[in-house]
């Protein structure tokens, strides 16, 4: 195989990776508590052994080949950048959002029917008609005892800690966990966040906002320039196959006449 075709291969998948990652992001700029997502490029595997008085080795101390090269690029990891995105305000005293580093406890319960915590910045809730504080989806939003159940019919008060107040007294107070490391997370569909085996909690240092919801931390501007960067590197690998398109149709049109 043509070394140089293999690596414009590699290449055009790589960039429409990087290109898949943009859109997404593009397409959730508009979601509230999202978190942008950035890819990662590796240079062609190289890999090498040394082989020291081997008695396995039939040929001896003869020098000989080892290891393996693959050109071309490779595709990296995928990451999240959780820097904190801008606050808009709401007035809705139920929209909140946090200032610092800390995400909501969210109890959640899959297709299977299975129940388990997920985190997310996204504080976009309501209260359901029997007075529990939920998001969007239906899920119940956690405080410190558990589900979160208020008086729909009394005003509430949340506080900066986290406290919330009716008829003069503290109800509830919502659970919030930061991460001592967040490459432990993963995430669970768009704006909910998972931890994975090894993970470690600390006490997050935040402030709850009512009345303000976070927005997306995608900057549109630099996401269009980077598709349009995306785009170039695609096109350049475009044009490196039909280079090698076009030598080896000479190749075999004109070479064979001889």
């Amino acid at each position: 195989m043509l070394k140089g075709l293999y690596t414009a291969y590699t290449g055009l998948r790589n960039e429409q990776y990087h290109m898949d990652i943009m859109s997404n992001n593009l397409a959730n700029s508009a979601t509230v508590g999202f978190k942008k997502e950035g890819s990662t490029s590796q240079t062609f595997d190289a890999v090498f052994a040394y082989k020291l008085k081997d008695a396995s080795d039939a040929a001896g101390n003869l020098p000989r080949r080892i290891g393996y090269n693959n050109p071309g690029v490779k595709i990296g990891e995928v990451y999240n950048d959780f820097t904190q995105g801008p606050l808009q305000v709401t007035d809705n005293t139920y929209d909140l959002a946090l200032g610092g580093d800390g995400f909501f406890n969210i109890e959640f319960k899959n297709k299977a029917g299975v129940t388990s915590t997920k985190y997310t910045r996204a504080g976009n809730f309501t209260l359901t008609k029997e007075g529990f504080l939920v998001t969007k989806d239906g899920d119940y939003v956690l405080g410190t005892g558990g589900r979160i159940r208020l008086d729909p019919n009394t005003n509430t008060t949340i506080h900066k800690d986290g406290s919330i107040e009716q008829d003069g007294r503290i109800v509830s107070r919502l659970r919030i966990t930061d991460f001592e490391d967040y490459d432990y997370l993963i995430k669970y569909g768009e704006t909910y966040f998972e931890p994975v085996e090894g993970y470690k909690t600390k006490a997050a240092d935040v402030q709850v906002f009512s009345g303000y919801l976070e927005a997306s931390n995608v900057q549109v501007v630099s996401e269009m320039v980077n598709m349009i960067n995306i785009t170039r590197a695609y096109e350049s690998n475009q044009k490196i196959v039909q280079t090698y398109d076009s030598t080896l149709e000479a190749a075999v049109t004109q070479l064979g006449r001889l």
